[in-house]
């Protein structure tokens, strides 16, 4: 099977051609449709996430079809469709687990990153980690809610349900999906985007958000709640600024810069800052579930498997409008 590899944080990604997994008890073999290119592999590509799997086939944002079963495997079968999320394992007997806590497993395993991903055209994973999928989402355009969407709805979910005006801080994949459940809540996004990013800011009002700006412009009114996706620290105290008394800040994001200091009158008057930890199983289950009702349509940019690094490159200028997704035709 073809792959792309990630050999030593910093470089590139080299295709090569690797023998098709063998799925392990407990484990099926995924014939990959599409991966979607997250920026969360940004950060282990760059050695920011600092323990992976190397050589690494990175990509956990993957749709594909179930090829082979492993021993013990009976929820899932032959020429099911699933999605394969970033959590990949959970040990199911630690301290976190036990509690209902599966995304803070102390034995978690990450789907390309302490196991390899997605950007091949076949790949193994956990049953218990792989969420079956209606035909509707046997297309490309579905990967990114396998993160994108499920990490923004987890965000989603920890701000109070009666919350109005929602900021959110960097406009990408994960916002573009989340701004179209808000708004099929009635309620008013506010986008905020890279100063000058004329690009990002007319992509959101493409998508219906009351109010478009600048990282550093200062919106219209106070905010109910914010949620951060892009990985820059200093936006914590701006959201903090932005919000309203008792406003909560989510961070959505796995990796971020150095956050700068700030006086306690930000976060005073009960405004609360919270960070987003992988997901859970059902986590999942509900996101799905609430689609059955929301209409979601995803923005998509769609590479073959061998211009992955093309594709990595325009995301991280900014140049991808939605998400970057690559797709393949296994054999």
């Amino acid at each position: 099977m073809k792959a792309m590899v990630l050999e030593k944080p910093g470089q590139a990604l080299t295709l090569k051609e690797l023998p098709v997994p063998v799925p392990a008890a407990g484990q099926v073999l995924i014939r990959v449709l599409a991966c979607g290119i997250c920026r969360t592999d940004l950060h282990v590509m760059d050695g920011e996430l600092t323990e992976p799997k190397l050589p690494l086939i990175p990509g956990h944002e993957i749709i594909g079809t179930v090829a082979a079963v492993g021993a013990g495997v009976d929820a899932i079968s032959v020429n099911d469709l699933v999605g394969v999320p970033w959590l990949g394992y959970t040990c199911g007997k630690c301290r976190y687990c036990k509690k209902g806590k599966e995304n803070l497993c102390e034995n978690a395993k990450f789907t390309g990153y302490t196991i390899d991903g997605g950007y091949a055209e076949y790949t193994v994973a956990y049953e218990q980690y792989c969420f079956k999928l209606s035909d509707q989402y046997h297309n490309a355009a579905s990967a990114p809610l396998l993160c994108a969407g499920l990490i923004g709805f987890r965000s989603y979910h920890m701000i109070d349900a009666g919350a109005k005006n929602i900021g959110m801080y960097g406009f990408g994949a994960a916002a573009h999906i989340l701004i179209q459940i808000a708004k099929a809540q009635d309620k008013k996004v506010f986008a905020f985007t890279r100063d000058g990013d004329v690009k990002s800011q007319s992509f959101a009002r493409d998508l219906g958000a009351f109010w478009v700006g600048g990282s550093s412009d200062t919106p219209p009114g106070k905010l109910d709640a914010a949620i951060i996706f892009a990985s820059a620290g200093e936006l914590i105290p701006k959201a903090l600024q932005d919000v309203d008394r008792g406003g909560t800040v989510i961070c959505g994001g796995i990796h971020m810069s150095e956050i700068p200091a700030f006086s306690y009158d930000l976060l005073w008057e009960e405004r609360v800052v919270r960070s987003v930890a992988n997901l859970t199983r059902q986590d999942g289950l509900d996101f799905f579930d609430l689609l059955k009702s929301i209409t979601v349509n995803t923005q998509t940019e769609l590479y073959p498997l061998s211009q992955a690094n093309e594709a990595i490159a325009r995301l991280r200028k900014g140049l991808v409008k939605g998400a970057a997704v690559l797709v393949m035709d296994a054999k």
